[in-house]
């Protein structure tokens, strides 16, 4: 691969608001660093960019855009991988529309999102907005498993600087509902597959009348992986909700369903579709076929559906069933009550990992349609997960608030290699057409999984090769064996899947003479014993699968930092080479449209610079670059002036906000080179920059916030104007001046 195309460390273009702060950072780190000869480049893989890549002969040459995700996709199986990975869009359908609605009105000629196709020309547009759905990005660029902690500078400040918890009392009426069978717990099957059985397999539906539909063909399995199928039966699904709705109503609590429609981009789109029709039961019984007319979409939500119905010639009358219908149903736990945004109203705005958290950190509390808090009914459908959440409020409920001034800190050693168990995420997740029976047909003939379906039930399937499952039992020993504290393999052995993996651990901490270090514990055992620890202000390893690594790495950072956003996350290569993600914070889309009607961002970059820092190290010791290891280091100590002179970004508009940090990162860092005696030439150079930082702290601060409590254009919200962004984020010249930036 040619060098130019190539740089030291590529850093991520991604969405929203890491993306408006990568418009100030960045330019900072590529003039600190050119000075060690580390180039840093950037490779786009924002929704927008992923949108332009895929319909390239709809656009003129100055539009179009390379296919960066898939180059990225063959540097990180490189062993030269360095990657800073920044958090992208994993896109809803909702969010995917109004992405190409935004293009269309800048004039990309991107094709309307399909929702129904018919042609052979809309289908295949179609399976190409589908590969753009939900987590795209992230099973491409994870070539190795995931070590996530909180940085220990990070810890301590935090320790030191305690956010506000919500009062959990114990009486509070919060609660977990979740389904008891029928689900994709209980439905559960998984094998390890043989020499045999490896090669190519088919999934296939055998209906009733013993017609045979191809669903999925061309799978490629390989020896040794666990291969897993499940489903979850509609009808089931539909009285769950339907008594949990009725349940809601009689505790006179908030509903609230909590679900990951971004990442399980085909399964949890569908069961929050089933949940707008269980709340919306009347209007979809007695409407149902004007509804589907229309092309109203429960999937999409509440909101999509009630847009879709404005214009009809009933759409007054619809409208006003919507209304009564609500008025009568429980009141939903809100989004925004001041925009009156429900639960339902759009699949991506509750995510679990991220939505849970902050009730939990809250104190059991949700916000309500009146605009005030209370205790909620939390519905998490499917029960693989949901004793997670049930256990963590009942310990609360027992014990009171999480103290962050006394806790301890939970570790997480995450499977992710290799698409490992993206559930929900992959081609072989299905709504079931018609009655019959799925079944996985292997190559040699072996029907290795098979379940009798109804039409509307959603199966899926999953597969975890060899290779990242001991890579990653190994990754937990390195862990175990540097932390030397608690470690927990998160494994439910009665869970089909879980047992499998089983398998492969317990030889592997047998031959480690390491059985001792660790435990094998289901998830609401591990919940309860990882709470213990650091109630007690120990620490504690969980090592979990990628869905379980998804959700703890919010739940444990929220709890013990009051964000996510914060974390170390580092991913070991599988071929060699790092990724180097910059926490678990999302893309925190209320904060771009702060910046828009205040200009003031309040994302915290402090994620980024722990992974620049940890990148810059990796670097010099790949490249043998004694530079890069002083600005890595430099970078740490820039880090920790941040945290200890508390520079980092609040939410109001008369506080400091993300440009802010941004300046006194770049003189903490130019402060730390200039003060460094490994390398004169580094110092030599940083030393007037330093100076004229501080010099003109003052004057630059006043460049920075001139501009504060106005709106402000930047040209676009998925596909945003570069002039214009930059503009905005780097406003001061004196400082683009002094750091050699000139426009």
């Amino acid at each position: 691969m040619p060098a130019e195309t190539h740089p030291d460390i590529i850093f991520t273009k991604v969405d929203e608001a890491p993306q408006l702060a990568s418009a100030s950072l960045l330019p900072i780190v590529q003039a600190f660093t050119a000075v060690a000869n580390v180039k840093v480049g950037v490779r786009d893989i924002s929704l927008a960019g992923r949108i332009i890549s895929a319909f390239p002969e709809n656009l003129t040459d100055s539009q179009r855009q390379n296919d960066d995700l898939a180059f990225l996709g063959e540097i990180v199986k490189t062993a030269d991988a360095n990657v800073i990975k920044l958090p992208n869009i994993s896109a809803s359908v909702p969010q995917l529309i109004s992405a190409v609605k935004e293009l269309q009105s800048q004039g990309y000629n991107i094709p309307t999102y399909p929702e129904t196709p018919h042609t052979e020309s809309e289908k295949n547009i179609r399976s190409r907005f589908d590969a753009l759905k939900g987590s795209a990005v992230n099973p491409v660029l994870r070539e190795g498993n995931s070590d996530r902690r909180a940085a220990k500078a990070v810890k301590n400040y935090s320790m030191a600087n305690p956010h506000t918890m919500g009062h959990w009392a114990a009486d509070s009426k919060t609660y977990v509902s979740t389904m008891s069978k029928n689900d994709f717990f209980n439905n559960e099957k998984s094998v390890t597959l043989r020499e045999d059985q490896a090669g190519l397999a088919k999934i296939e539906l055998v209906g009733s009348d013993g017609s045979v539909t191809i669903l999925k063909s061309d799978i490629e399995y390989h020896a040794g992986s666990v291969v897993d199928a499940t489903f979850m039966s509609a009808k089931a699904l539909s009285r769950f909700l339907s008594q949990q709705l009725k349940d809601t109503k009689e505790k006179g609590v908030l509903f609230s369903i909590h679900l990951k429609a971004t990442m399980m981009k085909v399964s949890d789109p569908i069961i929050f579709g089933h949940a707008v029709k269980a709340y919306l039961a009347p209007v979809f019984e007695k409407y149902s076929q004007e509804l589907s007319e229309m092309g109203a979409n429960a999937n999409s939500g509440m909101g999509a559906v009630i847009d879709t119905i404005k214009g009809s010639p009933n759409s007054d009358e619809i409208i006003a069933s919507i209304n009564k219908t609500v008025s009568t149903n429980p009141p939903l736990y809100m989004v925004n009550s001041d925009k009156g945004i429900t639960n339902l109203h759009v699949p991506s705005d509750v995510i679990i990992d991220a939505s849970l958290p902050a009730l939990i950190r809250a104190g059991g509390k949700g916000w309500g349609p009146d605009g005030n808090e209370s205790d909620t009914n939390c519905v998490i459908p499917d029960s693989s997960y949901a004793p997670v959440y049930d256990e963590s409020i009942k310990y609360f409920k027992e014990n009171g608030a999480l103290d962050p001034a006394k806790s301890g800190t939970v570790q997480n050693v995450g499977l992710m290699a290799q698409k490992a168990e993206e559930y929900g995420s992959h081609p072989t997740t299905f709504e079931i057409p018609a009655n019959g029976i799925v079944r996985i047909v292997l190559e040699n003939k072996d029907i290795l999984h098979e379940h009798v379906v109804e039409k509307g039930d959603i199966w899926r399937s999953a597969s975890t090769r060899q290779a990242p499952i001991k890579d990653w039992v190994q990754l937990a020993l390195d862990r175990q064996s540097i932390e030397g504290c608690q470690a927990i393999f998160w494994l439910d052995e009665k869970r089909p899947h879980d047992a499998e993996l089983i398998k492969y651990i317990k030889p592997i901490l047998k031959e480690a003479n390491a059985t001792h270090q660790f435990k094998i514990l289901n998830p609401r055992q591990a919940t309860r014993l990882s709470l213990e620890t650091i109630s007690n202000g120990e620490m504690s390893i969980a090592v979990t699968g990628n869905v379980l690594r998804d959700y703890l790495t919010d739940l444990f950072p929220i709890l013990e930092l009051g964000t996510s956003a914060k974390m170390l996350s580092i991913v070991k290569l599988m071929n060699g080479g790092g990724l180097f993600e910059t926490g678990a914070g999302g893309s925190a889309p209320k904060h771009v449209q702060q910046l828009m009607e205040e200009n003031h961002l309040r994302w915290d970059s402090l994620g980024e610079f722990c992974a620049l820092g940890e990148s810059l190290k990796y670097l010099a010791t790949v490249k043998n670059n004694k530079k890069a290891r002083i600005l890595g280091e430099a970078v740490d100590q820039a880090t920790q002036g941040i945290l200890d002179q508390n520079k980092s970004p609040g939410r109001k508009v008369s506080q400091l906000d993300n440009r802010d940090s941004h300046f006194y990162f770049a003189r903490y860092w130019a402060q730390a080179l200039a003060m460094q005696s490994d390398d004169p030439d580094l110092a030599k150079y940083f030393e007037p920059i330093a100076q004229a930082l501080a010099e003109n702290e003052t004057a630059i601060l006043d460049d920075l916030s001139s501009a504060k409590g106005k709106p402000v254009d930047i040209g676009g919200y998925f596909h945003g104007n570069h002039q214009k962004t930059e503009d905005i984020m780097r406003p001061s010249e004196i400082f683009n001046r002094i750091i050699k930036l000139e426009k």
